[in-house]
């Protein structure tokens, strides 16, 4: 679904799923959850990883204008 969009958005910023866990609070073991297609974000969850990318939450799951 969105795991591979949020996926190489974290890698092009460079960080590690640990790094981005520390930065929102978000467990590590849930990006991983995410970043595998096991389950979709909450809207919380993509409101904090499109601040933390710097990114809107339609860039963060893929969706183009």
């Amino acid at each position: 679904m969105y795991g591979n969009e949020i996926k190489n958005i974290r890698i092009a910023s460079g960080m590690t799923q640990t790094q981005v866990s520390k930065e929102t609070g978000i467990p590590q073991n849930t990006i991983s959850w995410i970043e595998r297609d096991k389950g979709i974000p909450n809207v919380h969850q993509c409101a904090l990883l499109a601040d933390l990318f710097n990114v809107s939450i339609d860039e963060l799951i893929g969706r183009k204008n």
